[in-house]
């Protein structure tokens, strides 16, 4: 491999592990930057790889969150531990209706709707929606304030809306951000249960990818993506303690305009060239 491939590789990590978690859409921003750097790879390949390389960005929330997320923590006591159990039971609950869809239909939704024309009005559309449920929420009470607190019914809900997130430009987060803000639960909160969320559905998504494009990998594809998954991990560690420490002190009003920046300058861009 040439040294320029890596650095191209360690790029779109970069991109991808700073977007993953934040709610302005990695493939949209994927799709921008892939005109600009483009890896000599099989379109098959890329296409696989836009997916697996989230596992990377998976492993920063288990290293991060891992305390948390394990019920055999023996520093936990009883209740904590069936508490960590039911966190586990909503967020698969919540996987379920993306689930469903994504097997059912994933070649239809990449074929149909994996185009700049649908990134840049879901940038759009899912910014303003961001800006309107804040001034919506300005000095409202969370009626969630801990994971603790998010019913079954909430969990599926905030399910549904991540079905969303299977059309290009939404944003895994964004969508279920939009829900769970709509329904009360508090930033922090939807941020974390955002999080952990991502576990499953990365984990099954890569799986469903990588089956697709078979195990008869190069040793040049296999460079790719540990090369990829390693530099969004690391990337994702800081992504994910500057989300927590800004909407700590702030909404997400801030991503919206940016998702509205983007998706106009996504149009423009397609447009002129």
């Amino acid at each position: 491999m040439k040294l320029l491939e890596i650095f191209h590789v360690i790029l779109l990590g970069i991109v991808e592990g700073i977007t993953e978690w934040l709610p302005i859409s990695s493939t949209g921003h994927m799709i921008l930057v892939e005109q600009f750097i483009n890896l000599n790879v099989s379109d098959s390949f890329m296409e696989m790889f836009r997916v697996v390389i989230q596992l990377g960005a998976i492993m920063a929330v288990v290293v991060l969150y891992f305390k948390k997320l394990n019920p055999f923590s023996p520093s936990k006591n009883k209740e904590e531990k069936k508490d960590t159990w039911s966190l586990w039971f909503k967020v698969l609950v919540s996987c379920i209706p993306a689930g469903i869809i994504g097997i059912l239909f994933d070649d239809k939704i990449d074929a149909v709707f994996y185009n700049y024309i649908t990134v840049a009005i879901t940038l759009i559309v899912y910014g303003v929606l961001f800006i309107v449920i804040e001034n919506r929420s300005k000095g409202k009470e969370p009626k969630y304030k801990s994971l603790k607190d998010i019913t079954y019914n909430v969990a599926l809900i905030i399910g549904l809306f991540q079905v969303l997130a299977l059309i290009p430009g939404t944003s895994r987060s964004g969508a279920t951000i939009v829900g769970a803000l709509v329904f009360g639960v508090s930033r922090t909160v939807v941020a974390e249960y955002t999080f952990f969320l991502g576990i499953p559905v990365m984990l099954g998504a890569s799986l469903l990818k990588i089956v697709k494009f078979g195990f008869a990998f190069s040793s040049t594809e296999i460079i790719i993506l540990l090369v990829g998954m390693l530099t969004a991990f690391l990337v994702s560690i800081l992504a994910i303690k500057f989300l927590m420490n800004y909407i700590k002190k702030n909404d997400f009003k801030a991503f919206g305009w940016y998702r509205i920046v983007l998706g106009i300058i996504v149009l423009l861009y397609f447009l002129v060239f």
